[in-house]
């Protein structure tokens, strides 16, 4: 590196008044949004999909927001400058795993259901049993999902404010808990929606600034960027290469890979963008917005990744609040100072912020929904109830979400999102795959296949290092009961998800009602009767 780069990058200190004053100033904006655009709540499906009144495109940029969370900008950025060439590919099975859940369920689960994900897996089998099993799952995805956002929330504004301590970073998880519960409360879909739209063109539009910045400093040569990051790593030319973090761990990223992949097609929160639009034509419309905002994203964070790992070091990124999430923030901070540093960190927060509203809203639907309307209330339940009850449900895990967030710092965010993605392929994908592509599936094989994948995903993080036995595990290396050697289980728990559906449909002989199927089929493929379905 340059002589005059390395002065440039050193000589800059962070401001915790600017960065915090950054931060509420974006806080304040956007809760003004969010107020302004609650006033048209009149209906559950104004509250829960937002009245079905955001065209292709806002809906495009909206689902950029919701599916680019921390674990992608700080997350992967930081896994991109630590470990180089491995970091890279959660960005790749994340965007592969977006292509999947757009060729095999996003638009047929649109056209079937009405808010939620359960609406689809319980349309043509036993509603209570199937939507209870639905919920279960949803409420456990969004709970680690959750869990990988406070992380980064209290790296992320532990280094804002340059706190170092456990307390003072607990005490910042349960602001942005606090944060995001008034977010919902208020807001609903709508008021969420206008968060995550505003997030993404932020983001994006951050991240692109960085990588041309990036590149400039290396006359726009990105083989410059490279040769920097390596020649300021102590790994060295292991950066360019496969395994500085999975060599020798093969089976640990074929059973991450598959978790990414095949974990967005079962993830509730980005499914439940489908029903915000009118038509199936705006919901296809929509994903070919979120496609280009999300690759060309991916992209940039590879130029981030290294670039930090140029201009910042490893050493750097590893002492500060956060540790490797601490990688975005610390780049920007290098490149533009104290100002950069604040407005990027305030998208980062952003980004945090619009990720657990939907989250949240994704859980509270679910429980009040599909539990409390259709298996307590029997159906009887009135909207507003449901509205009332779902508000409730948020409260609720915002405070385990607290709690939890609590308890995993320190932990790279995007990590833990893997672990979220591989319960959600495990218990929620294969009972999709089946509703919307098998015949003979019924309730037994749902409700097992649920239940199963579950369970098994649960059973397997529980008792793998990621809980127990080293120095990176949640309860540290003192305590050891780690049986399960693989930090992800999805290698084992997707497939018996798929096993459990096939097991419980070929050992039932309850026949299910197949007018339902039929009409579920027709409307998954044409969409016919779906928009008057949602209506009432």
């Amino acid at each position: 590196m340059t002589a005059p780069i390395v002065a440039a990058v050193d000589t800059i200190e962070n401001n915790p008044i600017l960065n915090i004053s950054i931060f509420i100033a974006f806080v304040a904006i956007t809760l003004f949004i969010v107020v302004r655009v609650s006033r048209r709540n009149q209906s559950a499906a104004d509250y829960y999909a937002g009245g079905r009144s955001f065209s292709g495109t806002q809906n495009g940029f909206a689902i950029s927001g919701d599916y680019l969370s921390a674990a992608s900008f700080l997350g992967v950025t930081g896994a991109i400058a630590i470990n180089g060439y491995d970091g890279f590919l959660y960005s790749i099975g994340f965007l592969v795993a977006w292509l999947v859940a757009l060729l095999l369920v996003a638009e047929l689960m649109r056209n079937t259901g009405k808010f939620t994900m359960a609406d689809v897996l319980s349309f043509r089998l036993q509603q209570r049993p199937v939507r209870m099993a639905a919920a279960t799952t949803t409420l456990a995805v969004c709970f680690f999902y959750l869990l990988a956002q406070m992380a980064g929330a209290g790296g992320l504004v532990s280094l804002l404010l340059g706190i170092d301590n456990k307390v003072g970073q607990s005490v910042v998880v349960a602001v942005v808990g606090v944060l995001m519960i008034v977010y919902v409360l208020i807001g609903g879909m709508k008021g969420t929606t206008w968060v995550q739209i505003i997030k993404a063109w932020l983001l994006v539009g951050a991240a692109l600034i960085m990588t041309v910045w990036v590149l400039g400093l290396h006359g726009f040569n990105f083989s410059s960027v490279l040769e920097h990051a390596v020649a300021a790593s102590e790994q060295g030319a292991a950066m360019l290469a496969p395994g500085l973090q999975y060599g020798g761990k093969e089976l640990d990223f074929i059973s991450l890979g598959l978790a990414l992949v095949l974990g967005t097609a079962g993830l509730p929160h980005v499914l439940m963008r489908f029903y915000t639009v009118p038509t199936a034509k705006e919901a296809r419309k929509s994903v070919v917005w979120a496609i280009w905002l999300i690759g060309a994203f991916f992209l940039f964070a590879l130029v981030m990744g290294y670039g930090a790992a140029a201009l910042v070091g490893q050493e750097t990124i590893l002492g500060a609040p956060g540790g490797v999430n601490s990688a975005a923030p610390l780049l920007a901070l290098k490149l533009g100072g104290p100002i950069l540093m604040g407005v990027v960190s305030a998208i980062a927060f952003a980004t945090i912020l619009a990720v657990v509203a939907g989250l949240a809203l994704t859980a509270a639907a679910s429980f009040a929904h599909d539990i409390y309307g259709s298996v307590i209330k029997k159906g009887k339940a009135s909207p507003e109830t449901e509205v009332r009850v779902g508000k409730i449900t948020v409260v609720v895990l915002g405070i385990v979400a607290i709690v939890g967030g609590i308890g995993v710092q320190g932990q790279n965010i995007a990590f833990l999102v893997a672990l979220a993605f591989a319960v959600a392929a495990s218990a929620n994908l294969p009972t999709i795959i089946y509703s919307l592509y098998w015949k003979k599936f019924n309730t037994r094989g749902a409700v097992l296949s649920m239940y199963g994948g579950l369970i098994s995903a649960l059973v397997l993080i529980a008792f793998s290092p990621v809980v127990s036995g080293s120095e990176t595990s949640l309860l540290g290396a003192g305590v050891d009961f780690a049986i399960f050697p693989l930090a992800n289980p999805g290698i084992i728990s997707i497939p018996l998800g798929f096993l459990f559906g096939w097991l419980g449909s070929v050992t039932s002989k309850r026949a299910e009602d197949a007018a339902l199927a039929a009409e579920m089929e027709v409307r998954s493929l044409t969409g016919h009767g779906a928009e008057a379905a949602v209506e009432h």
